[in-house]
Parts: C-alpha cells; structure tokens; sequence
C-alpha cells in the first residue's frame, strides 16, 4: 500500500468512527408527515422533470442514495413509493437509524447497505439517479468518490449533488480553527460548551448568517459535524466546474437557480446587471456566487460527460419553447399583502434563503399562474396571453416552476 492510500485509508476510517460517535443528520423519529406531503403525483412529477426535463416522466427509477446518512434513503424511498432505492452509507450507526425508520413506516422498496461511496461499483449495478448530499467533500478523495458514482450511472442517468461552498462557510472554518486551538472534542460537555460560546458571537460574525439559517446549528450533533469533523472541504463555483471537468462529468443545472443568475433579485438592478448577463454561464454563476457571498452549499446535478446530449438545455430563444410544459413547485408562497406598487402578489420560494429573490406579479400574470396545471403547454398557455412569454421564462428563472420538454 503506497503512503497516500494509506492516508486515504486513515482518513476513511477517522470519518466512519466519527459518523458512529455522532450519526448526522440528527435522527428523525416519525416521516408521517413527510410521506403525507410527497403523496401528489403532481410533486414527484415536477421533482423528476427539474432532473429529466425531457425525458418522459417515469415512476419506477432505480436511485442510489450514497453516503444516506440517518433518514435520506428512507425519504427518497416515501418519497418515490413505484421506485427500487439503494441507501449505503460508512456508518452503521446511521444505518440503524433508517432501518428503525423502514420498519415504522413499512417501506418495502428500499435495500441499505454499509459501504464505502468509493466501492459502490461492487455493488455490481446502475443506477437511473444517484443522491449524493453533504458526502464528497467529507472524502480523502473527493475525484475518486465523483468517479466512482458517475462509473455506477445508467445511460442518461443523472447525479444529485451538494458540497460545501467556500466563501458562505468563512465563519466555519473560523471556528473550526477557534475549536482546534482550544482542543475542543466531540464530547457532550465540550459541545455544550461550544453551543454556549457560539451563542455569544456578534451578530456581525460571518457565522451568524448562517446561525440564523440553519435552525439546528447549535445542536450536538450539527456542531460536531460542522466544527469538528475530521475531513472537511468546500468549493467555490470555479473550483466545482473543474472538478466535474477532471472527473469526467457535466455540470446539469443549479437545484435552486436563481442565486445564480443575473436577472434575479437585487443584482438585476445593479449598474452590472447587464454585464453580468451576457456572461458565459460558469462565469455568471462564479460572479453571482461574489456577490452573494453567503451561499454554504452548492447543490446542483450533474451527469456523465459522456452522456451530456442527454440533458439539452432549456432554451427560450427559438420556437422549441411552445412545446414546453410548465409544471409548478410546490411550497410557494404568494403573498396579498404590502405588496409593490402596481403588483397583484408577490411568489417567494421558501427554500430561497436570499430575502431579495421574489418575484412581484401583476393580475393578468396571476391569471396565467393559475392556468399552468401542468398539462398546458406554453403555446396553449400564449393563447390566453400572447405577451406572457418573458415571463414564463421568469417564473422558471426565479424556481418557480419546472418543465416537461419531453414533447419537443
């Protein structure tokens, strides 16, 4: 064994012991109400064309969730009840808690496994869609990790993924920095210890951005696995995009988009907003990360190089796009009230974190919000409205709906 595989091997070992010591996510005793939301067809549905846009909707995919943690497979398994769900994961401890949860719930289409992400070809199958979230970055080898899911893809399968983001978690890794100088360990005293200390920071602390989001931080098992995990790292936007280049793989689309572009939020009325738009897209997306400067994670998809022709971009510029099909998220909010001048409602996406990305709308743009079913096409749709096309494209800009281009 060369120095680095054994390198590699110590730090595997190290972050299983650690996951044994603190499963994380911490775990969930009850997903009644998480089955009850997933029950409308009309939401898996929008969930698989944000994925396959043009791909005709199918129920019954195989799906691999790697590195699953204490509830995710379990989930995705509720979640897509006619699909086969493979959950592995380093950590047997973590395991126990989703079969726990597979035995409450009586789910009968899931298989879990311990095993390393880095080993999942032995596992001799292919998968239609890979989950792999808050996992590649805790590697001693993120490539190979990355490698070896693409390598376990079906023709046109597609990954789902999220890593850490480098400029949103400058106050991580203070911290982390803070804890070490202390030798502050994951041991009940000293977290509470570290929970009490965090809690007097300085609202202007590039921390408390993300205290105020991330409801749990300053529970056990979130700070051990933010602060005191023993194999950590992160990515900015220029960094992600050459990670997927030298593993081979394409990047797919942001899940949530609008942080990412020009003409959404704030930005869009700054002197840049101009510049910033005819941006290339990696270049625009690493500029709006500048910007934003509090995005912790980038959660995007992203496929095989090889089979990229798979996922053609959703384009507005030519006549390809009557075809479409919008479908609507579920969760918006519209708001009625205190509204901007000349605006009927406003829809906010709540898993937008940025409170400038909303989009105010006006009576005949709510009319035509309400007749998007999920079953009119955008040529259907113009009829009721002929001007209406810009802002089709804005409600997709702003993840506010999705679209099945499996027609065109």
């Amino acid at each position: 064994m060369s120095a680095r595989e054994s390198t590699c091997e110590e730090s595997t070992a190290a972050v299983r012991a650690f996951y044994e010591r603190h499963p994380y996510p911490e775990p969930l005793t009850d997903l009644s109400g998480y089955r009850e939301r997933w029950e409308k067809g009309s939401r898996r549905r929008a969930e698989y064309h944000l994925l396959w846009p043009h791909k005709e909707y199918r129920s019954d995919i195989e799906v691999l969730v790697a590195g699953c943690g204490t509830s995710q497979a379990a989930r995705h398994a509720l979640r897509e009840p006619g699909s086969k769900v493979t959950g592995i994961d380093v950590s047997e401890a973590s395991l126990a808690h989703t079969r726990s949860l597979q035995q409450q719930h009586g789910i009968d289409n899931l298989e879990l496994l311990q095993l390393n992400l880095e080993e999942v070809d032995s596992l001799g199958r292919r998968f239609d869609k890979i989950v792999c979230t808050g996992v590649l970055h805790h590697l001693p080898d993120p490539d190979a990790g990355l490698r070896a899911l693409r390598g376990a893809l079906k023709p046109g399968g597609v990954m789902q993924l999220m890593v850490y983001a480098t400029y949103g978690r400058t106050g991580i890794y203070m911290f982390q920095e803070f804890s070490r100088l202390l030798g502050v360990r994951p041991s009940e005293s000293d977290l509470a210890d570290l929970a009490a200390t965090i809690g007097a920071v300085s609202n202007d602390h590039p921390l408390a951005f993300l205290m105020r989001q991330a409801r749990d931080f300053r529970s056990a098992p979130a700070l051990a696995d933010a602060l005191l995990n023993p194999q950590d790292r992160a990515y900015t936007v220029p960094q992600l995009y050459d990670w997927l280049e030298r593993c081979d793989c394409s990047f797919g689309r942001w899940t949530l988009q609008a942080p990412y572009l020009a003409n959404c939020g704030a930005v869009a009325q700054t002197p840049h907003a101009e510049r910033l738009s005819a941006l290339p897209a990696p270049q625009q997306h690493a500029a709006l990360e500048l910007f934003r400067g509090t995005m912790a994670t980038h959660e995007f998809s992203a496929w095989a190089k090889d089979e990229a022709a798979s996922a053609p971009a959703i384009r507005f510029d030519d006549e390809s796009v009557l075809d479409l099909v919008p479908i609507r998220v579920s969760g918006t909010v519209t708001v009625t009230e205190r509204l901007p001048a000349g605006a009927a409602a406003v829809l906010i996406n709540p898993r937008h974190h940025h409170t400038d990305i909303y989009l105010p709308i006006d009576a005949a743009e709510k009319k035509l919000l309400n007749a998007i079913n999920g079953r009119r096409s955008v040529a259907s749709l113009l009829r009721k409205q002929a001007n209406a096309r810009d802002f089709i494209e804005r409600l997709w800009q702003y993840d506010q709906i999705v679209f099945d281009a499996s027609a065109t």
